[in-house]
């Protein structure tokens, strides 16, 4: 294997499927901000993984064959304390997805996203950021706010409190009719950084583009005074 970069975020897959993990593989090392530093199919070859090759994210699936990947995040938290853990999961039972973020998932993405999401959720989780879907974000601030009898927050509250401060930058830019180009150039970061940030905003706020992102953040007042 070709060596890490020091600035890479080293990876650890955890599926029992090796197909799964070789096309992730593939996936991730075609950038070179990603390094897959080992492979695990159970929850023993995962735990064994993380003491060993002290992983920044490890992406894990919760259909582990005759084991659930919901018994493997509290025992990856404790073997590498330092790691994030990310699901990647084709499970859509959303108490499943909820329990795995009680027990520590720093982010939860379904299968079925495009895979430039997979990048951009490994990039944010480990950057300190949770990576979550509108629906598991109401219920946990629900939940939060005051048990499960709370009343459920409004829902665009919710998809708007899941942005981050640079992303509240980038929609206050394009609200005010700024180009890629010239956010990079404001924000003194690249054209692709920008993009994925807009990749993100897209799917938190659900709008298919910029115009409906400046419809949107019109309607709902986003502005942000540091941008």
């Amino acid at each position: 294997m070709t060596a890490a970069r020091p600035t890479s975020i080293r990876i650890v897959l955890v599926d029992d499927h090796a197909i799964v993990r070789t096309g992730l593989r593939l996936l991730l090392e075609r950038d070179a901000r990603f390094t897959v530093v080992a492979e695990a199919g159970t929850i023993a070859e995962a735990i064994e993984a993380a003491v060993n090759h002290h992983p920044d994210v490890v992406v894990l699936d919760l259909d582990l064959g005759h084991e659930s990947g919901l018994d493997c995040v509290p025992e990856l938290r404790r073997a590498a304390p330092e790691a994030r853990v990310l699901v990647l999961t084709g499970i859509r039972d959303t108490a499943v997805h909820h329990q795995a973020v009680r027990l520590g998932a720093a982010g939860l993405l379904e299968k079925e996203r495009a895979p430039e999401l997979l990048l951009l959720a490994i990039e944010r989780v480990h950057a300190g950021e949770s990576w979550l879907d509108r629906a598991t974000t109401a219920t946990l601030l629900a939940e939060y706010a005051g048990g499960r009898t709370a009343k459920a927050p409004d829902p665009d509250q919710a998809r708007i409190a899941s942005l981050s401060d640079r992303e509240r930058q980038v929609v206050d830019l394009v609200m005010k009719g700024l180009r890629n180009k010239e956010i990079a150039q404001r924000l003194f970061i690249s054209e692709a950084t920008v993009r994925h940030h807009l990749t993100s905003i897209f799917e938190k706020l659900d709008v298919p583009d910029r115009l409906a992102l400046t419809i949107y953040a019109f309607k709902h007042s986003l502005t942000h005074s540091d941008a």
